[in-house]
């Protein structure tokens, strides 16, 4: 490491966002352009560089940190990038999305806050692009063999990336008019511009891989003519199917998937609409869902300029320290986190009624209350404790005209006679698409990747996934492979 003593000297700083009043007037992204490389090279030297790197096992992609902290202290961009790229092919993705469980493992940690990992893995990927550190790889031969790969979110890209440098011929498919999936249709651009997306799609595609848009398997082409088109196939669709939530009221005009919602204000940003079918401007909006994305939602309708937003959690608050008996250094703890989209909701009072910024913790949904014209107007609650059992005399109504559901997801969409169908493919026991040891389905050459086999789960384990099966596959089609394969099917993130 450069300073043996940075840990000690310098103090924790992040990449520091624009004003709450500025940036709810656009879509870019939230951080003040060109602030972290100024900051980037003394928060690298604060990693101390431990004999035993914690921040390895957190991160799925076994990522080489210490090694590209010490390479940006010393302002070697170059070898930083070879590093940061060994492992992971989107460090771009994984720098502004990843909820960062490397930060959590990072030693310092234990006592100290932990070293700004996340920051120095987009700065890193940032500079690679400024400074053409991150050209096209194809493949010196091809190898004559053919994989299609079935959705392009970041676990079907990673997978067709490595198997395309491998030197075989991919075709990715995606039923979407443009390809990247939730990365595309699910993530606002204030939490990463579709900039960082479009110039990764145009590597792969000078690398080789081939995009098939407005496409859906299993409709517009069947499994079968997949199957007898190429020599295997990846399985890379994701778990797009949400989660319902089961109260009156459900039918209601106005109470809408968070998933259907999202993409809208996506598509409004790539210019194919003036103004979302589902715009918050002018209503009082209520979302149900503590997580990431009930706060996407949060943050797009604060932009769309709504009357008021609440988002229900129906966890308690948790504490702003790591419980260390319940969630142990270093798994990644469950704290109160003050994301940029809460950090706006608080400074502009958007749910005057709430427990902190936007949210209402340990609030349960009972019923949606309509009009006589069926629109969905008032939503009533009730505390609940630790076991979600309601509390007496707790019951509460908020007024609401559009209602948010970001439940979550249980895994593929499974339609009757659709893709899954077509192929014969099994599910486990949780409803996602069942897998061997080497991410193979019950089909031969037929291979299941993220979300749609391990679960809903975070973009760094998904390009890890696709990492790996792109290994697995390409064992599968010339009997070796010199991939890296970073996880197993059966891994999963540290805890207590």
């Amino acid at each position: 490491m450069a300073d043996p003593k940075g840990f000690l000297t310098t103090p924790r700083q992040d990449w520091p966002r624009r004003p709450v009043e500025e940036r709810v007037k656009d879509w870019d992204e939230v951080y003040v352009p060109g602030a972290l490389l100024p900051l980037i090279e003394r928060q690298a030297d604060r990693c101390m560089d431990c004999g035993v790197p914690f921040c390895h096992e957190a991160c799925p992609l076994g990522n080489l940190i210490p090694e590209w902290n010490d390479l940006v202290s010393r302002a070697d961009w170059r070898a930083a990038a070879d590093r940061l790229h060994a492992t992971n092919n989107f460090p771009e993705f994984t720098g502004r999305l990843c909820p960062a469980p490397c930060e959590a493992g990072c030693v310092l940690a234990i006592n100290r806050p932990a070293v700004t990992i996340k920051n120095v893995e987009a700065a890193v990927a940032d500079r690679a692009w400024a400074d053409g550190l991150a050209p096209p790889r194809p493949p010196e031969r091809l190898s004559g063999k053919t994989v299609a790969v079935v959705g392009s979110g970041p676990a079907g890209l990673a997978a067709a990336q490595q198997l395309a440098r491998a030197g075989h011929t991919v075709v990715v498919y995606e039923r979407a008019d443009r390809v990247g999936g939730l990365l595309r249709y699910g993530i606002p651009a204030f939490k990463m511009e579709k900039r960082h997306l479009d110039r990764r799609l145009g590597q792969l595609t000078a690398e080789g891989v081939r995009f098939r848009t407005s496409t859906e398997v299993g409709r517009d082409v069947t499994a079968a003519e997949l199957r007898g088109r190429y020599d295997a196939v990846v399985l890379a669709v994701g778990a797009t199917a949400w989660r319902e939530l089961d109260v009156p009221g459900l039918e209601l005009a106005g109470v809408e998937q968070a998933m259907a919602y999202l993409p809208l204000a996506d598509r409004v940003c790539e210019g194919d609409l003036d103004v979302s079918p589902l715009s918050a401007a002018g209503r009082h909006v209520v979302i149900v869902g503590g997580g990431d994305t009930g706060a996407d939602c949060l943050g797009t309708a604060v932009r769309e300029g709504a009357a008021s937003v609440t988002q229900l959690d129906i966890y308690a608050r948790p504490g702003e320290e790591r419980d260390e008996v319940a969630e142990p250094w270093p798994t990644y703890p469950r704290l109160y986190r003050i994301s940029a989209a809460h950090e706006e909701a608080g400074q502009l009072r958007t749910a005057p009624a709430a427990d902190a910024d936007a949210r209402l913790f340990a609030a349960s949904t009972l019923r949606f209350g309509g009009d006589a014209a069926g629109r969905v107007r008032e939503v009533h609650l009730t505390g609940v404790d630790a076991a979600r059992r309601p509390l007496p005399g707790s019951e509460r109504v908020l007024p609401a005209d559009l209602v948010l559901l970001a439940l979550g997801f249980s895994g593929p969409e499974h339609t009757p006679g659709g893709l899954l169908d077509q192929l014969g493919v099994d599910l486990d026991e949780r409803g996602v698409l069942a897998r061997d040891a080497r991410f193979s389905t019950n089909v031969p050459g037929v291979f299941a990747t993220g979300d749609a086999a391990r679960g809903q789960s975070l973009v760094v384990w998904a390009v890890a996934e696709g990492r790996a099966t792109a290994a697995a596959v390409d064992h599968w089609l010339t009997g070796a492979t010199g991939l890296p394969s970073p996880i197993t099917p059966y891994d999963r993130p540290m805890a207590a």
